[in-house]
Order: C-alpha cells, then sequence, then structure tokens
C-alpha cells in the first residue's frame, strides 16, 4: 500500500511533544493558503469541521491527516511529506509556541505507485 501523507522523524518527535502537552486527539488539515500559507496544520480534534468536502490522506503519528478535496486534485499525484522547520508557521497550528512550524513537502508518485493508489480506490 502506498501512503499519500507521510511524516519526517522531526515530525514525528514534534508531534509527539503536542500530544503530551494537549492529549493524543489530535488532527490534521492540509490548509488550502490564505492566512495559514498553505501548510500542514495541527489541530485539537473538533477545533476543525470535517466534511464531505475534505479528502482522509491517512494518518502520520496515529493522528488523522485530511485535505479538501478541490485541493487534493492539485496534489493527488504528489506524496505529501510533513516536515518542520524552526520558526512561526500557520496561525492556526498547534505547534506555533514551540518555537516550530509543520512544512509540506511532496515528490510526486511513480507511475507504478499511482497504478497501485487508482486500484484501491
Amino acid at each position: 500500500m502506498v501512503s499519500k501523507v507521510i511524516a519526517t522523524p522531526e515530525a514525528l518527535k514534534l508531534l509527539e511533544i503536542l500530544k503530551s502537552k494537549h492529549g493524543s486527539r489530535l488532527i490534521f488539515h492540509q490548509s488550502g493558503g490564505c492566512c495559514d500559507n498553505s501548510a500542514a496544520n495541527c489541530f485539537l480534534e473538533g477545533e476543525i469541521t470535517i466534511g464531505k468536502q475534505d479528502v482522509y490522506l491517512g494518518d502520520i503519528g496515529g493522528c488523522p491527516f485530511y485535505i479538501g478535496k478541490a485541493q487534493y486534485q492539485y496534489w493527488k499525484h504528489t506524496q505529501l511529506i510533513i516536515d518542520v522547520v524552526e520558526g512561526h508557521g500557520g496561525t492556526f497550528s498547534l505547534e506555533g509556541p514551540e518555537g516550530k512550524a509543520f512544512i509540506t513537502k511532496s515528490r510526486v508518485f511513480t507511475e507504478e505507485e499511482l497504478h497501485q493508489i487508482n486500484k484501491e480506490n
């Protein structure tokens, strides 16, 4: 099975810090831009409403990861790689006070991976 979203060891470490402070019921949503700069935002479960216009990509560190359906159409050929940078990132994400920010990187799926993903859907 091909993962549509993965996290670097640094991102998983930061996620564990956030879980220790906020509990394990965290959720990610890949922002569509505007004021939060197309970032992977981490929320307490219930702080964001997930609906029919959101696509579930998988879990990172035991937390579900979603992206808006319209934005997914632009990213569906890529694997999202959640990493961390120093500094303040998105306005809404839980990691801001830690002096770090989640950042989304990507790589294009191979033809074989795309074929596998299409079979799974």
